[in-house]
């Protein structure tokens, strides 16, 4: 019976504060949500493109590159505070030469509200695009200026509201730039090689599994001027050594080599030498995968 009547009062009494505390949480809330200044952010909803080329022999940025990014702004408004975003434009010089040719942050251009348009989910969206000489240009920097070394432009966004409010990147927080948001309002776009020209004929790949066993999955994807090639692979069961031979067409323009891994990339070796008798490629045990194992910059294709 104590057992009974002490169950009740313990009820009574937890039923008591979580009504008491309910109320106070709602007070509590409401003077925090009066006091609360809603922001707005800029969402990159895709890059397509975060690099620009240069040739390596002529150190002259490559046409048709640029710097391309599908951006979306959001509000506690629907977008309906937006009133222009600017565009920001800087260089960094990373090229380890001695000389420094990083150019301070200019205003590269404005962008109205107007020239926004309305994307799925009902919210402002603009694809910006600069292209390699607009940037070029607009930080008057000379060919011999700009390297493939690391050098970047440095391109950033800032947005302007109709209520006298902006925001940029030193608003950002964790949630902001993280994968949902994803709302850096910055990007920094490489200057990279741009793919040499390869020399036409007889190309030589020689695949090696140092147990013997094949390379258990992985394999080499060829691709020639954007379009998919072929690939190369030691096979199960074959020699530890396998030979290949590939023909690379005459007025070929770019190619690219992907190594894709397997169960034991730790025994996996590959050479390449091209048609003019140049190693290429040379790696293993644990090839990169994933990425170009054809390093343009060396212009030696």
């Amino acid at each position: 019976m104590k057992y009974k009547i002490f169950k009740y009062q313990l009820y009574i009494a937890l039923l008591a504060l979580v009504t008491v505390s309910c109320n106070e949480g709602n007070q509590v809330v409401d003077q925090i949500t009066e006091d609360v200044t809603r922001g707005a952010i800029l969402r990159q909803l895709d890059v397509l493109s975060n690099s620009v080329a240069i040739n390596s022999a002529t150190n002259v940025l490559q046409d048709g590159e640029n710097f391309s990014v599908l951006l979306e702004f959001q509000d506690d408004e629907d977008g309906a505070l937006l009133e222009r975003m600017d565009v920001f434009l800087g260089f960094d010089d990373n090229t380890d030469d001695g000389a420094e040719n990083s150019v301070s942050e200019i205003l590269f251009e404005s962008i109205a509200a107007s020239q926004f348009s309305t994307g799925d989910r009902g919210l402002p969206t603009f694809l910006y695009t600069a292209t390699a000489q607009q940037m070029q240009s607009a930080l008057g920097l000379d060919n011999n200026q700009i390297g493939f070394g690391g050098d970047d432009f440095v391109v950033r966004f800032e947005i302007f509201l109709t209520d006298g409010r902006s925001f940029s990147n030193d608003d950002n927080s964790g949630q902001i730039t993280g994968s949902f948001f994803n709302s850096p309002f910055l990007t920094n776009v490489r200057v990279v090689c741009a793919p040499s020209v390869p020399t036409s004929g007889t190309w030589n790949f020689i695949a090696t599994d140092t147990y013997g066993d094949g390379w258990n999955g992985a394999f080499l994807t060829i691709n020639i001027d954007g379009a998919d090639a072929g690939t190369i692979e030691n096979l199960d069961g074959g020699p530890s050594e396998q030979a290949f031979d590939f023909e690379v067409p005459a007025g070929a323009q770019t190619i690219s080599l992907v190594y894709t891994g397997g169960a034991f990339d730790c025994e996996v070796l590959l050479t390449v030498t091209s048609a003019n008798g140049n190693e290429v490629v040379n790696v293993g045990p644990n090839p990169p995968t994933g990425v170009e194992l054809l390093d343009y910059c060396l212009d030696n294709l």
